[in-house]
């Protein structure tokens, strides 16, 4: 089995005796190491970064969130608790799910979406008022 394994390493003998070239031995290796480095980032690197999205969007869940979860139950978050989820399906109906069975947020809680809408007036404010004062001025015949 040793035997197997080194042979698979040197390579293939040359014509000239037994013993294969130091160079060889990389043109076998090069292969190998562009399969990996073609693994690594084609598949290894986007799966750890969407699973690192994952992690922090289950960590950032907050009440009032609406939520999607992997059987494709829509909801609101009603609590958050440490390893699971209180979720309000209907207007009687509550169900419990664990944290790693919310598939997306569909919507951020009422606190999140007022920030963005304030920040949304402040820079649309300046540019409303600019064209106020535009619609005011009568047009010249």
């Amino acid at each position: 089995m040793n035997m197997f394994v080194f042979s698979l390493l040197m390579g293939v003998p040359g014509g000239s005796g037994g013993t294969g070239s130091p160079g060889d031995i990389f043109t076998t290796l090069i292969p190998f190491a562009l399969i990996i480095a073609i693994f690594y980032f084609l598949i290894i690197r986007p799966q750890n970064k969407k699973q690192k999205e994952t992690q922090r969007m289950l960590g950032a869940l907050k009440k009032g969130d609406k939520i999607v979860t992997i059987g494709g139950i829509h909801g609101v978050i009603q609590s958050v608790k440490e390893s699971s989820v209180v979720v309000k399906v209907d207007e009687n109906t509550k169900m419990e799910f664990s944290r790693s069975a919310i598939s997306t947020v569909v919507t951020a809680a009422k606190a999140d979406k007022e920030k963005i809408e304030d920040k949304k007036t402040e820079s649309s404010g300046d540019d409303s008022k600019a064209e106020d004062e535009t619609e005011e001025t009568p047009e010249k015949n």
